[in-house]
């Protein structure tokens, strides 16, 4: 064999030796014995199926560095900001910046990922050519899969209709939406009748932005819910942020909650923009601004969390495209502090993000594709708090090594030491 891995530990198998060949995981078995061409020790650390964002904006990701500030902090202003810099895209631009986040990405451990990426008519098809090209130029690494994303509306916006059919037509992987950002309750209806044409026309999944908003009149949510239902869509759409449903009263929430779980449908929250942009006009006691994610996980909804933003107009200053800093601030957000919470939130951003991406041989199990990270933890209760040096494999191969060490540059005297014993 290739590889072998000696005694990892595995968070559902415990303590396991693990043998790839041919670029694939051939044996899982407590002990193996067998000679392979090279072994790694692992000594006990945390060994994981690589690491997912399903929900990212890579063509928007770092333009924070040539844009004015959002003032008002408001998903609003975010979007009106951007007006300006989506006219001035080009395809280099916006690969290079994308590029970047993407190799932070990998070091992190993320070697799957999902981007939305605008379609509209400021902007046109420019990002997303970029994405196509940037998406076949990462594909030995990492896999993007790309949502044709309208964000300005689809009748707000006259003409992105039209391009959306070419997006998907040029090889977009999924059709997006955002129906809460059209004038009318009939256009939002209408704004989901459009993408569910589209995704039967093309067999594409659907991944749309629902109800990012405080507002607890929106409703696209529960539309969504019972189209998916009436058109039989089980399992192939995604409903992202989904903020209002905190704003509801606790029977609608739970009418609706349950809608979405005869649908099938998966939730994906984003903590770290959504804490940044809903609220804002609350007075104290602010609302955390992300969706009912415990009821969502109670009633056995498929859930995931996503960056979402990396220094742009909706998150200027911050995210590194690292999961488990992602995780860290779901934690507290949705205040998950026992152990089997911590399993919960390692499973977002693994087993469940890859239900969300429809993926086939992902995960640690014999005849799957070798692909995994070695994380520098014994203790997965540790994994989230210390986000720690990682090793970063693809089909049985180191790409990328990430090394978080501390030094201390101070000395003690003799009579310091003895107060440390």
């Amino acid at each position: 064999m290739d590889l072998l891995l000696k005694n990892c530990q595995l968070i559902d198998r415990g303590y396991v030796d693990i043998a790839i060949e041919n670029d694939r995981f051939v044996k899982i078995d407590k002990k193996i014995d067998q000679k392979a061409k090279e072994v790694i020790d692992v000594q006990g650390r945390l060994v994981l199926p690589p690491l997912i964002d399903p929900h990212i904006h890579l063509d928007k990701c770092l333009t924070s560095e040539i844009m004015r500030q959002n003032r008002s902090g408001t998903l609003e202003e975010a979007i009106e900001i951007l007006w300006d810099i989506k006219r001035k895209y080009t395809e280099d631009d916006v690969i290079e910046r994308a590029l970047k986040v993407i190799k932070w990405a990998i070091s992190n451990g993320t070697l799957y990922m999902r981007t939305h990426c605008d379609v509209d008519t400021i902007a046109g098809l420019t990002p997303l050519k970029a994405l196509i090209k940037l998406r076949e130029m990462v594909s030995p690494y990492l896999y993007l899969q790309i949502v044709a994303f309208p964000q300005e509306g689809i009748l707000k916006d006259e003409g992105t209709e039209d391009l959306l059919w070419q997006a998907l037509e040029m090889g977009a992987d999924l059709i997006g939406g955002m129906p809460f950002n059209e004038y009318t309750e009939e256009d939002q209806k209408r704004h989901i009748d459009i993408v569910f044409d589209m995704a039967k026309e093309f067999r594409a999944s659907i991944d749309m932005h629902i109800d990012e908003s405080d507002d607890p009149n929106a409703r696209t949510l529960h539309y969504l819910a019972v189209k998916t239902i009436r058109e039989s869509y089980f399992g192939k759409v995604t409903a992202g942020h989904t903020c209002a449903l905190a704003s509801y009263d606790d029977v609608y929430a739970n009418f609706v909650i349950s809608l979405v779980k005869k649908a099938k449908m998966n939730i994906i929250t984003n903590p770290p923009t959504n804490l940044m942009l809903q609220g804002r006009f609350d007075r104290e006691p602010k609302r955390r601004g992300i969706t009912r994610v415990r009821e969502f996980l109670k009633k056995g909804v498929n859930v995931s969390f996503g960056q979402d933003c990396i220094k742009d107009a909706f998150y200027p200053y911050y995210g590194q495209a690292d999961m488990l800093e992602v995780a860290l601030i779901t934690a507290h957000a949705v205040q998950m502090t026992t152990e089997d919470d911590v399993k919960t939130l390692i499973n977002m951003m693994t087993n469940n993000a890859a239900k969300v991406m429809e993926l086939r041989e992902y995960g640690i199990k014999e005849n799957n594709l070798a692909n995994f990270v070695i994380f520098d933890c014994y203790d997965y209760r540790d994994l989230i708090r210390t986000r720690p040096s990682r090793k970063v494999f693809v089909r049985g191969k180191m790409i990328a090594e990430k090394v978080v060490s501390a030094h201390l540059n101070f000395h003690l005297t003799k009579n310091q030491e003895s107060l440390l014993i």
